[in-house]
C-alpha cells in the first residue's frame, strides 16, 4: 500500500472509532482537489443491510490519469499531489475494513435487534455516487466506470446526459430542486435512498446554466420530537457542495426552509478563477459571504489543488490564491477597516480546514 493509502488508512481508522462514539458524519478528501467520501451513520433503529453503520456518499470522483475537456489540446489537467485512493477497488476494500472496525467498537449497534435487515450484504460499500457538472474534472469517465453498474447515480441534468451514453449504469437520476418554491428537503429522497436523507441542487436565477450552483445533500440522523399532537420541527442538517462556488445570495432562502435545515459544512473553494474576463470558481471572498448566509458551522475548501495544465486554454487563465486569514484582511481594508489580528474574530464561531488528499474530518 502506497503512502496517500494508507494515510487514509490511518485518518478514517482514528475518525471511525471516534464516529461510532459520537453517531457524527465523517468527510474524507479522497484527493487534494473536489473528490469526497461522506459517511452518514444510519439513525437508531433504521434497517440497514447487515455489516452496516454508515450510508456512504461519494462526490465527484477522479482519482487517477488526465482530465480533459473539448478536446486534449484545448485543455488537459493531471493531479499534482497522488490521489489518497487510484482505484474504486481499493475505496470498496477500505469501506470494507472501515465497517469491521465500526461493527467491532459498536457493541450496542451489534446486540440491537434493529440493527441490521434480514438482506444480504450489499457487494458495494458505496450507496451512492453525486456528480455536481459534467466536465471531467466531475464526472471522470475512467473512474465512474469502475463502478458496480448497480451504483445509485445522482447527477446534473448536463451530466445524466452524458452517462447515460456509457450504458454502463442501471439508474441515473436527475438531480431534483431545491429552491424557494421546493423548499421541502425530504421531496428530495429519490428511491434508493433512504427516507432519512435527501439529495438535490439548489436551484438559481442567476445561474441558469449550473455552473455557479450547489448540491445539497440533506439528512435527519435522529427521531423527531413529538409536543401534545403536534411534530416539533427540529432542524434536519445539510452539507453544502458548491465547487465552483455558489453566490451567496442564492442560499437566502435556506434559512426558510420547512421543515428547517440547518448547515453543518459548506464545501467552498479559496481560489478565485477567471479564464480572461469569465469568472470560474468565486473564490474566498464569496466563500466568506456564502458562510456567512448559511451560517455553516464548518467551512472546508474544494476544488483548490493547482494541476499540472497543458492546451490552449491555459494562456489565458488567472488565478489568484488566497488564505482565508488573508481574504478576511483584504475584505476590511477594502471596507476602511482595523486589520489588526484581533479584528479577525468575526470567523472565530466557525471551523475552518484545508483537508490534504486522505485526510477525515469528524464533523461534531
Amino acid at each position: 500500500m502506497d503512502g496517500p493509502s494508507l494515510q487514509l488508512q490511518e485518518n478514517l481508522h482514528f475518525a471511525i472509532r471516534e464516529a461510532v462514539m459520537s453517531h457524527r458524519p465523517i468527510l474524507t478528501h479522497l484527493n487534494a482537489d473536489t473528490s469526497w467520501l461522506l459517511q452518514l451513520p444510519y439513525p437508531p433503529d433504521v434497517p440497514r443491510s447487515r455489516g452496516r453503520s454508515r450510508f456512504n456518499i461519494i462526490l465527484d470522483p477522479w482519482f487517477r490519469g488526465p482530465q480533459s475537456d473539448v478536446a486534449r489540446f484545448f485543455s488537459t489537467q493531471w493531479h499534482v499531489i497522488e490521489s489518497s485512493v487510484q482505484t474504486i477497488a481499493e475505496l470498496e476494500g477500505l469501506l470494507e475494513e472501515i465497517e469491521e472496525i465500526a461493527q467491532s467498537c459498536d457493541a450496542q449497534s451489534r446486540n440491537s435487534k434493529h440493527a441490521s435487515s434480514d438482506q444480504d450484504s450489499k457487494k458495494s460499500y458505496i450507496d451512492a455516487v453525486v456528480i455536481s457538472h459534467e466536465f471531467t474534472d466531475h464526472c471522470n469517465k475512467q473512474t465512474l466506470l469502475e463502478l458496480e453498474p448497480d451504483t445509485p447515480i445522482v447527477a446534473t441534468r448536463p451530466a445524466v446526459d452524458l452517462i447515460r451514453s456509457w450504458k454502463h449504469f442501471n439508474l441515473v437520476q436527475e438531480t431534483p430542486p431545491f429552491s424557494a418554491k421546493d423548499s421541502d428537503w425530504r421531496d428530495t429522497s429519490l428511491q434508493p435512498l433512504p427516507s432519512w436523507i435527501g439529495i438535490s441542487r439548489m436551484v438559481t436565477e442567476s445561474d441558469v446554466l449550473y455552473y455557479h450552483s450547489a448540491i445539497l445533500i440533506t439528512f435527519d440522523m435522529y427521531s423527531r420530537g413529538i409536543s401534545g399532537s403536534s411534530e416539533v420541527l427540529t432542524p434536519s442538517e445539510a452539507i453544502i457542495y458548491t465547487p465552483h462556488g455558489i453566490h451567496a445570495r442564492d442560499l437566502s432562502y435556506l434559512t426558510s426552509a420547512l421543515p428547517p435545515v440547518r448547515t453543518l459544512a459548506l464545501l467552498h473553494g479559496l481560489h478565485d478563477i477567471k479564464i480572461s474576463v469569465k469568472q470560474l470558481n468565486l473564490g474566498a471572498h464569496n466563500g466568506l459571504q456564502a458562510q456567512r448566509m448559511c451560517q455553516a458551522k464548518y467551512w472546508v475548501s474544494t476544488h483548490d489543488e493547482i494541476k499540472r495544465e497543458s492546451g490552449f486554454i491555459t494562456a489565458f487563465l488567472n488565478r489568484k490564491v488566497l488564505t482565508l486569514r488573508e481574504a478576511l484582511i483584504e475584505e476590511r481594508r477594502n471596507k476602511g477597516a482595523i486589520t489588526d489580528e484581533s479584528k479577525l474574530a468575526d470567523m472565530r464561531e466557525v471551523t475552518f480546514a484545508e483537508l490534504a488528499s486522505g485526510e477525515s474530518l469528524l464533523l461534531l
